[in-house]
């Protein structure tokens, strides 16, 4: 397990994409730093992680695109399913190398809290409240990324059905209000990752909003499992 998870992580910086998610991560969390931050003169981080929600929804899929299909593209799949490595262990050495990744992506709003802490005080328990959140967003994330990478070979399909996922989860908010049935309106705004996530930008972490992102990852881990075994005896 060890060897494929360095192996999936190593290639992320072998290739400009690991590069480009950092930077693309940083560039952002830098520029709502400086419009919320510097411009707006506060200590208060949480409009930029606010802002940084809608941004990891569209990072997340070009992270993920190619951890299975691109196996698939390249016929090496038989050969990682025919290894020692049990199929759960192989989804989490691709799932934990690209949750690595995005750490290191969003570590970049710590450094700007450090920056805060130079000039004045930051309110670190909303700050580490923030940081849980995404980090919490992003395991949900790529544990559906993941498994739409796994329905196939194309890298540009899985990111556009990652980009659909994104954008479905976006519409959850408008959805739940114009839905004609009360059950409906209720299961759309509980299963809201908008709603859930908002706690976090105010340095609340919630038992019930901690349990659904990790519920998320662990469905879609086992979801992504299940689609190898059966490829398996296929």
């Amino acid at each position: 397990m060890s060897a494929v998870f360095s192996r999936e992580f190593m290639a992320y910086f072998r290739t400009p994409l690991g590069y480009v998610i950092v930077a693309a991560m940083f560039f952002f969390t830098g520029y709502y730093f400086f419009t919320f931050n510097i411009i707006g003169n506060t200590t208060n981080t949480s409009g930029m992680f606010s802002m940084l929600f809608s941004v990891v929804l569209f990072l997340v899929p070009v992270l993920t695109m190619r951890l299975l299909s691109e196996e698939r593209r390249v016929k090496t799949d038989q050969t990682l399913l025919t290894s020692p490595v049990s199929r759960l262990g192989i989804v989490l050495s691709k799932y934990l190398a690209a949750l690595c990744v995005y750490a290191v992506a969003v570590s970049g709003t710590l450094v700007m809290a450090m920056v805060l802490q130079v000039y004045a005080q930051p309110d670190w328990p909303v700050v580490l409240g923030n940081f849980t959140g995404l980090i919490l967003l992003g395991m949900a994330l790529i544990a559906i990324c993941l498994f739409i990478s796994s329905l196939t070979e194309s890298q540009v399909i899985a990111a556009i059905g990652g980009f659909g996922a994104s954008l479905l989860l976006v519409a959850m908010d408008a959805l739940h209000v114009v839905a004609a049935n009360r059950l409906l309106r209720t299961v759309l705004r509980h299963m809201s990752f908008n709603s859930r996530y908002s706690g976090f930008t105010v340095g609340v972490i919630s038992l019930a909003d901690v349990v659904f992102f990790a519920s998320i990852a662990v469905c879609f881990v086992l979801l992504t499992v299940l689609v190898l075994e059966r490829r398996r005896w296929s």
